[in-house]
């Protein structure tokens, strides 16, 4: 698997890091802030976040930022880890699509689509720097990072809803093949190139990739089939 494609994975795997912004009110010092966040289909963050926080005044005064995505607590030197270098644009938070998007992941959210002073912003990526462990790192262009465009993101809504409603069996076999974990319903909350994303009944996050990239419903469903075959093997 060649660095990027590992690094995309990573990513799409994550759904929280550390937002670094130039301080306006402190000039020449960064500013960390905790910022969870959704990819859009060309795997680039979507933060949703208030005209009066920190981050976002400094944001509008200087749109280059930086965002540390890592996984696991427990030794993060030893842990794969991916920094971001990016510049944030205003997004239109009434997308309907990418708005569906954000709450299936990020629920907690709906009612700051109700204020005004929340508006979405996307992290273009410009440069990545992907250490994946000891010994397996390297710079990565931002038009790497980035998925082309596809027919996907506007026919997620109608995957989920098939597979939530007519595929339980897979979802639930998905869980034990490839997780080992047990429960009794699973709910399809989003799909992209790389793989899809689940939520247990015990309210458990799980990610699953895809042998290789896809771009509409059609290669979805192959897909998923052959994973609900593999379950069966």
């Amino acid at each position: 698997m060649s660095l990027t494609l590992e690094a995309q994975q990573f990513l799409f795997s994550t759904h929280s890091g550390i937002l670094s912004t130039h301080s306006e009110k402190f000039a020449g010092y960064p500013f960390g802030s905790v910022a969870p966040f959704v990819l859009n289909h060309q795997g680039m963050p979507t933060i949703l976040i208030s005209s009066i926080a920190e981050h976002t005044k400094n944001i509008m005064h200087d749109a280059h930022v930086s965002l540390l995505v890592f996984a696991g607590e427990e030794d993060l030197q030893a842990n794969a880890r991916l920094t971001l270098l990016a510049k944030a644009e205003q997004t239109d938070k009434h997308n309907l699509l990418m708005r569906q998007r954000y709450l299936r992941y990020m629920p907690q959210a709906a009612q700051y689509f109700d204020m005004h002073d929340f508006t979405f912003y996307t992290l273009y990526i410009t440069q990545a720097r992907y250490i994946a462990g000891f010994g397996k790192m390297g710079w990565i262009n931002g038009e790497e990072m980035q998925l082309p465009t596809q027919p996907l993101f506007i026919e997620e809504p109608s995957i989920l809803e098939h597979m939530n409603k007519d595929h339980q069996d897979n979802l639930i076999a998905y869980c034990q093949h490839y997780h080992h974990v047990q429960t009794d319903s699973v709910e399809m909350i989003g799909i992209d190139p790389l793989g899809f994303d689940v939520r247990t009944q015990g309210a458990q996050r799980l990610r699953f990739h895809f042998s290789q990239p896809i771009s509409n419903a059609d290669e979805a469903r192959t897909a998923l089939v052959a994973m609900a075959k593999a379950c069966r093997i």
